[in-house]
């Protein structure tokens, strides 16, 4: 898989990434960083727990490394849980996880793909 294809079905900006890290070799290693990141775990662990501080901090870092990886689609969702998160809303966080979590599988498959 190239990573033009990676980008399109995971639902991100390859002209972005490529003008932020300028060759495929870093956004591959980059990509891999991601996977080893624990906000999403921290995220669905801390919903769970019904722990608004630290499910914000960790939807709030997914958010920021989405946005620098340029995986558009995941941080739209994350975006949005940051923000009802913000509020202390857990419910309303619940509610919002399998979007994010549906999100995050897409990527996490495709670094998987792209790294095959």
């Amino acid at each position: 898989m190239t990573v033009q294809e990676f980008y399109d079905e995971v639902g991100g900006d390859y002209n972005e990434i490529m003008s932020r890290l300028r060759t495929e070799d870093r956004i591959r290693k980059f990509a891999g960083m991601f996977t080893r990141d624990e906000s999403y775990k921290t995220l669905v662990q801390s919903i769970n727990d019904g722990d608004a501080e630290e499910a914000f901090r960790a939807a709030h870092t997914m958010k920021g490394m989405c946005q620098n990886m340029a995986f558009t689609r995941l941080f739209q969702s994350s975006h949005e849980i940051t923000e009802v998160l913000r509020g202390k809303d857990i419910e309303g966080a619940k509610k919002m996880l399998e979007k994010v979590t549906e999100d995050y599988d897409i990527v996490i498959a495709g670094i998987g793909k792209l790294l095959a």
